[in-house]
C-alpha cells in the first residue's frame, strides 16, 4: 500500500520536462506562501519578541553593519 508521499514521487518522476518546470515552480510559490503564513503566525504570536529585541540592542549598541 503506498503513501501519499511515495504516490506523489511516483506520479513526479513520471512528468516531462515541461511538467517538472511547472511543478517546480508552483512548489516554490506554494512554499514560499506557506513560510510566510508561518512567520506571519510566530510574530502575531510573539515568538520572534526576544530576536527582534536583540536585534534592536545590538543595532543601538552599535553592533551591526549595513548589508
Amino acid at each position: 500500500m503506498m503513501t501519499t508521499i511515495e504516490e506523489v514521487e511516483t506520479a513526479v518522476a513520471q512528468f516531462t520536462p515541461q511538467q517538472l518546470a511547472a511543478f517546480r515552480a508552483w512548489f516554490a510559490e506554494h512554499d514560499a506562501q506557506r513560510w510566510d503564513q508561518q512567520f506571519e503566525t510566530d510574530v502575531a504570536a510573539g515568538r520572534l519578541d526576544g530576536l527582534a529585541a536583540e536585534a534592536l540592542k545590538d543595532y543601538r549598541a552599535g553592533r551591526t553593519s549595513a548589508l
